[in-house]
This record gives structure tokens, C-alpha cells and sequence, in this order.
């Protein structure tokens, strides 16, 4: 039996689903989604093809006392739906700053499920942020859309690389602030 650790996240409520720290019993689920190109390839730390160990490497990472990012299951089974749409996180910058990311498994695209989810974190603020950071691959109007629907302001073209497609690529970078 494998005995889950007690990870310090709340539980957020949507209307729809419900974002929950990883399992060790999402690996599965997850390792699909991830290991679809067109996921990894609009993330910058996704590999393609996903190696062995991967998944459970960063659900590990995510349930560790010392990490340095919170991670939630978009988890959708409390309407009926699948265990896993996507994940959404959130990476210590600084004591009052995080990086906000996101990725949505492309059957549930064009549904509102990432701007909910993105919505969902950012009202809970569980690190008690003043401000988030988000930067997407140009290219990805979707994830864009999600952040200025969701309050974030562009603050401008900068690169980021590509882990799938072992490139460095132009980006779009995004700010909000809660003061």
C-alpha cells in the first residue's frame, strides 16, 4: 500500500471541478496527457517523448516539504468527469511572487476549463501572492487569452526554451499584481 504524503494545499472548489494537490495515483493519467506533443511542446519543461520516471519524478518533487512549486490536479471527477484535465502551479519566485503554469489535455481545449482553473488559483491566492508571473510561447493565443481573461496585463516579448522541442523560441510574458 502506498501511503499518500501530507502535502500543505488547499483543496479549491470550481463550479465544475475541483483543484487537488498531485496524487501518486495521477501519474498515469498525467504521463498521457504530457506525453501528447501538443501539450509539451507549449510548456518549457515538458519533454517529448516523456522519459520513463518523469511523471513520478515531479509528482514527487510536488508532495516534497522543500519544493519549490505547488501543483494541482484539475480533477473534474465530483461532476462526473475525468480524474485529470490538466494541471495548474504555482513556482516560488519570492516570499510574495509566483510563476503561474498551466496545461489543459487537448480533449478538454476550448472549454474554459484553463481559465477557470487559472481563476479558481489566483482567488484562493494559498502562497498569499502579490504578484504572478505567466509567460507562454508566441504562438499559443489560447494560454494567452486565459491569462487576460484572468486579469493579467502583457509586459512583453522575451525567449524561453523549449525542453520537446529543444529550441529556444520567442515568448509573451504577463504580470498581475494584488496589491
Amino acid at each position: 500500500m502506498i501511503l499518500e504524503p501530507i502535502i500543505q494545499q488547499p483543496v479549491i472548489d470550481t463550479e465544475r471541478f475541483q483543484l487537488r494537490p498531485l496524487q501518486v495515483s495521477d501519474a498515469g493519467l498525467i504521463a498521457l496527457h504530457t506525453g501528447d506533443m501538443r501539450v509539451a511542446s507549449m510548456t518549457s519543461s515538458i519533454p517529448h517523448p516523456l522519459p520513463p520516471g518523469t511523471t513520478e519524478a515531479f509528482i514527487s518533487r510536488c508532495q516534497s516539504q522543500e519544493r519549490s512549486e505547488d501543483a494541482w490536479a484539475i480533477d473534474a471527477t465530483k461532476s462526473g468527469g475525468a480524474e485529470v484535465l490538466g494541471v495548474v502551479g504555482l513556482k516560488h519566485v519570492d516570499t510574495d511572487a509566483c510563476e503561474l503554469g498551466y496545461w489543459v489535455a487537448p480533449q478538454f481545449w476550448n472549454s474554459g476549463i484553463a481559465s477557470e482553473a487559472v481563476q479558481a488559483l489566483l482567488e484562493a491566492n494559498p502562497r498569499n501572492c502579490r504578484a504572478f508571473f505567466a509567460t507562454v510561447f508566441q504562438g499559443n493565443a489560447a494560454s494567452a487569452r486565459v491569462l487576460t481573461n484572468c486579469g493579467f496585463k502583457y509586459l512583453g516579448d522575451a525567449e524561453g526554451y523549449c525542453l520537446s522541442r529543444d529550441a529556444t523560441l520567442p515568448t509573451w510574458t504577463y504580470s498581475l499584481r494584488r496589491d
